[in-house]
């Protein structure tokens, strides 16, 4: 199945300046990405060294920026593919996984704009800042696009942003939305408060892990 997953319905491009390649590759020009860390993720990195840790596999990181959780998993083992709407974070994170010998690879592409190449292809969708930047009116196709790309027992590992700030990108939402939404297409939704996040975004931010 071919995954062009843009409706009729869907509102123009224009209203939501996010949905262009021009606005998240400005962000990155003016060092505005405020969403940028400079390193892993804390619960990812926590989550990596527990006992409860995922087994290595094949994983697409979805709005995988500067590539800084992606190089994460790649150091632990896994074999990583990043997708991100701007050159220059691209540029970054292809740079940094030649200097540090990583078995991860980058593209610049709209994540709504896949072909059926990757269907079905990875053992993770590993998600962090991408689900609260896109338009609230695309979350539900995110999470097609997401179960879409999973192999069978497929698992989605996801830090989501649970803030109620008004405005957006980055959107806010709430771990009970998250359930909804994630609950059309994943089995077995695991959500829990991170108790390790950056202060900026700590108490909002929930890890989560689905299985397809």
């Amino acid at each position: 199945m071919t995954l062009f997953l843009r409706t009729l319905s869907m509102p123009e491009p224009s209203l939501y300046p996010e949905l262009k390649t021009e606005f998240w590759e400005q962000r990155y020009q003016e060092r505005t990405d405020r969403w940028d860390l400079g390193q892993p993720a804390p619960p990812f990195v926590h989550l990596l060294n527990s006992a409860d840790a995922p087994t290595p596999g094949r994983m697409i990181v979805l709005g995988s920026g500067n590539g800084h959780d992606a190089l994460l998993f790649a150091k632990h083992g896994f074999e990583v593919l990043g997708i991100d709407f701007a050159p220059s974070a691209i540029a970054h994170a292809q740079a940094a996984a030649h200097a540090e010998h990583l078995t991860a690879e980058f593209i610049q592409r709209d994540i709504f704009e896949f072909a059926n190449d990757w269907s079905g292809q990875f053992d993770y969708v590993l998600e962090h800042t991408c689900f609260c930047a896109i338009a609230p009116h695309q979350r539900s196709a995110y999470v097609s696009l997401a179960h879409e790309l999973l192999c069978q027992n497929g698992e989605l590992i996801g830090l989501f942003w649970a803030h109620s700030k008004p405005g957006g990108p980055p959107f806010g939402t709430t771990p009970d939305e998250i359930r909804d939404l994630f609950s059309q297409k994943f089995q077995h939704l695991n959500l829990h408060q991170a108790t390790n996040s950056v202060t900026s975004r700590a108490p909002d931010e929930y890890l989560g892990r689905f299985f397809a």
